[in-house]
């Protein structure tokens, strides 16, 4: 048996929503910061809470309870934000908490249609002794349907 290289791990963060966890790939995050205020975004997709401004960018934050049809609740001065980014564009993502920075390799995760086909947001699962962590894809995210929505909301009404 061929054992994985250094070449074969990647790496995770891993935000905690209640029980649920949930690994993004380190490559697509680019920070992590504590609660700020969301500016509603009116015509946004529901999964849209509204924006932050972020050193001059207005970002979509992304209420990750609402995919995950978790207990919706505030968001309070100890959640944190994940800036992250899709193929599209920039995205913040509300937390709980951000538990760090995890390396896992290939036969430590189960491919998500080895569990259910179809999973829409989910690309594997990470096995720990700890329990399971939910590996996300961004860039399916938000559906076709949730990406247009939120394109016409961000587009400034003179730009449409």
């Amino acid at each position: 048996m061929v054992h994985s290289s250094d070449d074969d791990m990647e790496e995770y963060v891993v935000i905690c929503l209640d029980e649920l966890r949930v690994a993004l790939r380190l490559s697509v995050v680019e920070r992590v910061i504590r609660a700020v205020y969301v500016s509603p975004l009116p015509e946004a997709p529901k999964i849209v809470a509204g924006v932050i401004n972020v050193q001059g960018r207005v970002i979509p934050v992304i209420d990750m309870r609402r995919r995950f049809r978790l207990e919706n609740r505030r968001m309070v001065l100890t959640d944190r934000i994940v800036i992250a980014h899709t193929a599209r564009r920039p995205v913040a993502l509300v937390a709980d908490a951000v538990s760090g920075v995890l390396e896992y390799s290939g036969p430590d995760i189960i491919d998500a249609d080895g569990i259910l086909p179809g999973l829409e947001y989910v690309d594997g699962v990470a096995k720990l002794e700890e329990g399971l962590i939910l590996i996300h894809d961004l860039n399916r995210f938000l559906s076709l349907d949730e990406e247009s929505a939120l394109e016409c909301a961000m587009t400034p009404a003179g730009g449409r």
